[in-house]
């Protein structure tokens, strides 16, 4: 008799759960169901938003290829970026290296003049900008900016410190400054993450003071 009270009991207690239960999913169920679809939603907006992104940068390579081969490198500048950070820092870069080649030196300055002062720009394109224009205006700049631009440039860890250092080597050959240009090369021969074409100039700057191509060499593969 007892066995048969039990397994009322759990009968009434399994049927007690069961309508507490469904009674909770009527009452709340919904949340659950809009968590489900914000979360599908969510998926589905991402995945547009990055095909559409995808297209948008794809279309604006496409225009801006379309507008260097036009031969006028203010087309480039023209390009609408849409308003994607970095896109116009480019094009600005890009028009510079057009002007370069074409003998437009002021064009080219001025361009690069623009990125490096852009607060909405990365600060990398910033600084190429900055490196760039020291290597477009090399002596003509003033010596004392110069240094400061290049100082700056060619700190610890960044990313055109390498480069940024073998300028400041160029400016102390222009400036006459031969042994402190040794220095500094041999200097930065010792640091790691030297390209090849670097390896290369820096040997020949070498050389062009005076310093023997062995010598050179043995500082390199030291």
């Amino acid at each position: 008799m007892a066995n048969q009270n039990d397994s009322f009991i759990d009968e009434v207690t399994e049927d007690l759960r069961r309508d507490r239960l469904y009674g909770m999913f009527r009452r709340y169920g919904w949340i659950a169901i809009v968590v489900i679809l914000l979360l599908v939603g969510g998926v589905t907006f991402r995945e547009i938003s990055e095909s559409r992104a995808s297209a948008e940068a794809e279309a604006w390579g496409d225009a801006v290829l379309m507008a260097e081969g036009s031969g006028d490198p203010a087309a480039i500048l023209q390009v609408d970026s849409q308003g994607h950070e970095g896109r116009d820092a480019l094009a600005g870069l890009l028009a510079a290296a057009g002007w370069v080649e074409s003998g437009s030196q002021d064009a080219a300055a001025e361009a690069l003049q623009t990125v490096a002062g852009d607060a909405q720009s990365e600060s990398v394109l910033n600084e190429l900008a900055e490196l760039k224009l020291v290597m477009l205006n090399g002596k003509d700049m003033d010596p004392s900016q110069r240094d400061a631009v290049l100082t700056r440039l060619s700190r610890t860890g960044a990313p055109f410190e390498l480069l940024a250092l073998e300028q400041k080597a160029v400016a102390l050959i222009e400036a006459g400054r031969d042994e402190d240009a040794i220095t500094l090369i041999r200097q930065i021969q010792r640091k790691e993450g030297l390209s090849e074409a670097l390896r290369m100039r820096l040997s020949e700057m070498m050389i062009a003071l005076g310093v023997e191509p062995e010598a050179a060499q043995g500082l390199q593969a030291g």
